[in-house]
Order: C-alpha cells, then sequence, then structure tokens
C-alpha cells in the first residue's frame, strides 16, 4: 500500500511542472470562494433566499427585458437570480427578484447599469439619478428607517444613494414604497443595506 501511496503521490508531483498555472489559478479561485462565503455568513445567512420586488415603468421593464428577452436572460444567468415580471397592461408593473443575497445583489447591479447606461443616452443636462422603488413591507421600515432615523442616515452617508420612506402605504396594501436613486453603483449598495435588513 505504501508503495502505491508513493507512487500515486510521485505522479501528481510529476506533472507539476506543466500545470503549475493551473493548480495556481484553481488555488486562487478556491481560497477567493472560501473568503466570499466567510463574508457573506459573517454578514448574513449566505444561503437564505428572499425576494426583493419593486413597482416600474412600462418603459423600464422593457429596458430590462430587451430585444426578444435577450438583456433578462443575460441577468438571470449572470445573476443566478429569479427575476420576474409581473403581466399587464398597466403602466406600472411589478418586478420580483429572488435568491440569495449574492444573486439579488448583482442582479440589481446589472438592472442598475442598464438604466444608467439609458440615461446617458438621454438629452437631459444633467443626468437624471438612477432609481428605484421597492416594495418593502411595512413592518420593515421601521429597521430600515432606525431609531430616530439613524439606521436611514448612516444607509445615506455610507453608499451616497438617497433613500426615502413613503410615509403613506401602497394601495389596499401593507406594504410601502422605498425609493433609491443615485449613481448605479450607490444604488446597488443601498439594495445590499436593505436586503441585510430584511433577513434581520
Amino acid at each position: 500500500m505504501t508503495t502505491n501511496g508513493q507512487a500515486i503521490t510521485a505522479s501528481p508531483n510529476h506533472h507539476l511542472h506543466h500545470h503549475h498555472h493551473l493548480h495556481n489559478s484553481n488555488a486562487n479561485s478556491i481560497s477567493n470562494g472560501t473568503v466570499i462565503a466567510q463574508e457573506g455568513t459573517s454578514l448574513s445567512p449566505a444561503s437564505t433566499v428572499l425576494t426583493v420586488r419593486m413597482i416600474m415603468q412600462g418603459k423600464e421593464v422593457g429596458s430590462i427585458i430587451g430585444k426578444k428577452g435577450d438583456n433578462i436572460k443575460k441577468f438571470r444567468e449572470d445573476s443566478g437570480a429569479k427575476i420576474n415580471i409581473s403581466d399587464g397592461s398597466c403602466p406600472e408593473r411589478i418586478v420580483t427578484v429572488t435568491g440569495t443575497t449574492d444573486n439579488i445583489y448583482r442582479a440589481f447591479g446589472f438592472i442598475c447599469k442598464k438604466f444608467e447606461e439609458d440615461l446617458q443616452n438621454t438629452p437631459t443636462t444633467p443626468k437624471p439619478p438612477v432609481t428605484l422603488r421597492l416594495v418593502v413591507p411595512a413592518s420593515q421600515c421601521g429597521s430600515l428607517i432606525g431609531k430616530q432615523g439613524c439606521k436611514i442616515k448612516e444607509i445615506r452617508e455610507s453608499t451616497g444613494a438617497s433613500i426615502q420612506v413613503a410615509s403613506e402605504m401602497l394601495p389596499n396594501s401593507t406594504e410601502r414604497a422605498v425609493t433609491l436613486s443615485g449613481t448605479a453603483d450607490a444604488v446597488t449598495q443601498c439594495i445590499k443595506y436593505v436586503c441585510g435588513i430584511m433577513l434581520e
């Protein structure tokens, strides 16, 4: 058995020089993956699936879907999140993003970047900020605002995004609209905070 063991260990070493870069890149990706997983678990349960919903205008929905559904297909594949859009011809639609915090964070990153690109192509100056309207259960809005507004102030200062929680609930609902606006990066960072609060 020992000789077999030696023979077995000798063969990978023998090929080590040929695959040196391969082994290194694998080692890096594995160690990076571990770091990400550890960070995820320290912030929130990395495997917990949650759902973030938002209200969008028809034009914005069209931008996310893209020609023949190309954009939404790419966003779903690249983020790993489920992105569903409510049916209907009404001017406003509900877009639902479901996945782990990491999936959701990536999906919103793509969505915000797409909106930022669209805004760059508008003739308006200065360019308007990227704006998202989330639908958040009223029961969680208190945690989002914090005591005397301390949490919402912290989110604004940390991300540079504007965040406003509607004082009234949405019609026939126990939810409120939470409006985020700023650069694509700032709004995406803001989503990360909101997900963290929703998981508390």
